[in-house]
């Protein structure tokens, strides 16, 4: 069964770091794209980053780009998302996926950024 898994959400005041896991299993993660999704309150949920098989080749929204990193770690059929200098807008539950696929969503990992 195909299935990711995110965590290491959490709260953090504005300007403080985070980084996110997504861990795949039952399928070779390195074989697709990955992409970083968030959903706030309110509002519909968007594609933050990507990561593409093969030559790694990234791309971000404009709202994180240069804050955020998105890596693959393919040993451990995992990608990570680095997030810097987080602003209060970048509170939201975050999710990973296969935008090819796509997989059912997962449960997410909480990220709140707040004094």
């Amino acid at each position: 069964q195909m299935q990711l898994v995110e965590s290491g959400g959490g709260l953090v005041q504005p300007g403080g770091s985070l980084r996110l896991s997504c861990a795949a299993s039952g399928f070779t993660l390195a074989n697709y794209a990955i992409g970083w999704f968030r959903q706030a309150p309110g509002k519909e949920r968007e594609e933050v980053a990507c990561i593409n098989n093969g030559d790694g080749t990234t791309s971000y929204v404009a709202s994180v780009k240069g804050r955020f990193t998105i890596s693959r770690d393919n040993l451990r059929n995992t990608v990570y998302l680095e997030m810097n200098r987080l602003e209060v807008e970048d509170t939201a539950v975050y999710y990973c996926n296969v935008p090819e696929l796509p997989l059912p969503w997962g449960q997410g990992t909480q990220v709140t950024v707040s004094t």
